[in-house]
C-alpha cells in the first residue's frame, strides 16, 4: 500500500502539462484511429455543420472567457492568462456575421449540451477556478495547434474566401510563433502552485472538458439529423456559396459541368455522413493540439 501512494505521487511530481498528455492520452488515441479524421483531412465537410459547430462554439467560449476574466487576478490562473494571444470570442462573432448575417445572434442554435458545457464552465470558473486551467488548456492549445491544419482544410473544402472571411477562429494574429508560445504557456501553467490532490482534479476536469466537447458535437448530429436548426427545418444553404461563385465570376464565365458535377457529388453525402465528417473539427484541434506541443 504505502509503496503505491509513493509510487503515485511520484508519478504527480511531473510538470503538469506532462500529466495531461498522459491523463487524455487514451481518449486522443481514440480520435486519432476514427476514420473521420482522414475524411476531414480529404475535405469532406459541408458548409452547414460547420456552421453549427461554430455557433456551439461560440457559447462555449463565450462562457470560458467570461469566467476567466472573473479569475484574471486569481493565482490559480493568473500566469496562464493571455487574452490579446488566445480569446477567441470576437474572432467567433466576426465568423457568425458572416455565415448567419447581422442578425446572427437571433438565429443561432444552442443545444441542451452545449448549454451543459457552458453551465460547467460558470461553474468551474465560480466555484473551483483551480480547474479553469484544464479547459483553457484543453481549448486554446487544441485550437493553435491543429486548427492551424484545418483552416486551410476548411477554406477550400467549403470555398471561402482566400482574404479569410469565416475563418477568423483559426487565426491567432497575437501569436507570432506557435512554437514558442506554447512552450511559454506550458512552462507557465507548470509553475501554477498547486498539490497533489488539486493536479488529481485538475487531470479529471480536462477529461471531461473533452468529453463535454464529444457531447456537444454528438447533439448537433442529431440535430442535423432530425432537420432541424434553431427549432426549424433545415434546409440546404446555397447562398454563401453562390455569392462566393457570384464574386469570382463576375468577369468571366461561370463553372462548367465538371464544377456541376463535383457539386452534386460533395451535396450527396447523407447528414450522417457528414456529421462524422463534421466531428473531426472538435476530435482533430483538441486532440492534435494536446500532442503537439
Amino acid at each position: 500500500m504505502e509503496t503505491s501512494r509513493t509510487h503515485s505521487s511520484e508519478s504527480m511530481s511531473k510538470d503538469l502539462s506532462e500529466l495531461l498528455k498522459e491523463a487524455t492520452k487514451e481518449v486522443h488515441e481514440q480520435a486519432e484511429n476514427t476514420p473521420f479524421m482522414k475524411n476531414f483531412q480529404k475535405g469532406q465537410v459541408s458548409l452547414n455543420e460547420f456552421k453549427l459547430v461554430t455557433a456551439s462554439l461560440y457559447f462555449i467560449y463565450s462562457a470560458l472567457e467570461e469566467e476567466i476574466e472573473r479569475n484574471k487576478d486569481n493565482p490559480v490562473y493568473a500566469p496562464v492568462y493571455f487574452p490579446v494571444e488566445l480569446h477567441r470570442k470576437a474572432a467567433l462573432e466576426a465568423d457568425l456575421k458572416y455565415f448567419y448575417g447581422s442578425n446572427w445572434r437571433e438565429v443561432i442554435p444552442c443545444p441542451e449540451a452545449t448549454q451543459k458545457y457552458v453551465e460547467r464552465l460558470h461553474y468551474v470558473g465560480k466555484n473551483h477556478p483551480e480547474l479553469l486551467v484544464a479547459h483553457a488548456y484543453t481549448r486554446y492549445l487544441g485550437d493553435l495547434s491543429g486548427g492551424q491544419v484545418l483552416k486551410k482544410i476548411a477554406q477550400k473544402a467549403l470555398q471561402l474566401p482566400s482574404t479569410g472571411e469565416g475563418l477568423a477562429f483559426f487565426t491567432f494574429g497575437g501569436v507570432s510563433n506557435a512554437t514558442k508560445f506554447k512552450q511559454l504557456y506550458r512552462s507557465r501553467m507548470n509553475a501554477l502552485e498547486m498539490d497533489l490532490a488539486t493536479k488529481k482534479r485538475v487531470l479529471e476536469e480536462a477529461k471531461k472538458a473533452f468529453l463535454l466537447n464529444i457531447q456537444v458535437f454528438e447533439a448537433l448530429q442529431e440535430l442535423v439529423s432530425k432537420g432541424q436548426e434553431n427549432g426549424h427545418p433545415v434546409k440546404p444553404k446555397a447562398e454563401l456559396r453562390s455569392r462566393n461563385l457570384n464574386r469570382s465570376y463576375e468577369h468571366g464565365p461561370m463553372p462548367g459541368k465538371e464544377s456541376e458535377k463535383s457539386n452534386r457529388k460533395h451535396t450527396a453525402m447523407t447528414p450522417l455522413v457528414r456529421w462524422i465528417l463534421a466531428l473531426s473539427f472538435l476530435a482533430t484541434t483538441v486532440a492534435v493540439g494536446l500532442f503537439a506541443m
